[in-house]
């Protein structure tokens, strides 16, 4: 691994302030689970790598039944997935998060990061698109906010412009009738890498019998995560049924254009995406049922 030079900054002007500079290339670091191992295989590089856990408001962690949660970008994966708000308001959240790595990966990586690091197959993202999360950023020109399904804009990509950082994740409260899941294909526990992810999140009628609306979202079946709008339009004001779940879990499987890799082939991945979907909307409604 090339040298670098490090800084554990103390405030988001600091960083900004560094990430504007010419000169010197910086990266940020948060977990380092994606950071550390892409510069030690020589895929990415960096001339001052900037450490972003010690500043308070990217370690804001946070619920307000009035506002909703935040989180920092710099807040752990195993701090959300033990935060009791966390679990009992967004279950659907906490699914794609136990799945990053074991134990020890999830006590440094950071949703913030992960988001970042813009990999298709990522876990959060899918789970953050259906809860709607908003990506709040600040830069040379001050804050400004990005739904999380328009953050990423190609593998490795996102839409952070020079001196820019991603600074909290802001997700509404849940509403009566609210449910989301998350779920994921890997072929055996040693590859810890989606091969489809699929996440869904319901609001449904206050008797439980119609879908108020829908939100469908999956992973590693294209260049980014994908939020599948029209498959949660094709729910919205409809009863409740293994067909209407069937029809959008089969407008998500067309929605997907994956490409066949060591890990799966497109064909199988169409052919996931439909059946992970469907499973991600029956056990969004059954969680919804629950909160009636």
């Amino acid at each position: 691994m090339k040298a670098f030079d490090y800084v554990a900054a103390q405030s988001i002007d600091e960083v900004t302030t560094l990430l504007a500079q010419d000169g010197p290339q910086v990266r940020l670091l948060a977990g380092g689970t994606d950071l550390l191992v892409q510069m030690r295989e020589n895929r990415r590089s960096a001339d001052v790598v900037v450490d972003i856990k010690h500043i308070p408001e990217l370690s804001e962690l946070s619920y307000d039944p009035g506002t909703g949660l935040t989180i920092g970008a710099a807040v752990s994966c195993l701090r959300i997935c033990d935060d009791p708000a966390v679990a009992a308001h967004y279950p659907g959240l906490v699914d794609a998060v136990r799945l990053i790595g074991g134990t020890q990966i999830q006590g440094r990586a950071t949703l913030g990061g992960n988001l970042a690091n813009a990999s298709p197959a990522a876990d959060s993202i899918p789970a953050l698109i259906v809860h709607e999360a908003v990506c709040v950023i600040m830069g040379p020109n001050g804050l400004r906010s990005v739904p999380v399904e328009s953050f990423c804009r190609a593998p490795g990509q996102t839409v952070l412009q020079k001196g820019e950082l991603l600074v909290q994740l802001r997700l509404k409260p849940p509403v009566k009738g609210f449910g989301a899941h998350y779920l994921r294909f890997i072929p055996r526990n040693e590859m810890d890498i989606a091969v489809v992810g699929a996440g869904a999140a319901v609001v449904l009628s206050e008797d439980g019998t119609h879908f108020r609306s829908a939100r469908v979202a999956v992973a590693a079946v294209a260049p980014i995560p994908l939020f599948v709008r029209e498959a949660g339009e094709r729910l919205a004001g409809q009863a409740v049924s293994d067909q209407a779940i069937e029809e959008a879990a089969q407008i998500a499987g067309r929605a997907a254009t994956p490409i066949s890799d060591i890990r799966g082939t497109a064909e199988q991945r169409k052919h996931l995406t439909v059946v992970l979907t469907r499973r991600a909307l029956h056990a969004a409604c059954e969680r919804a049922r629950r909160s009636l």
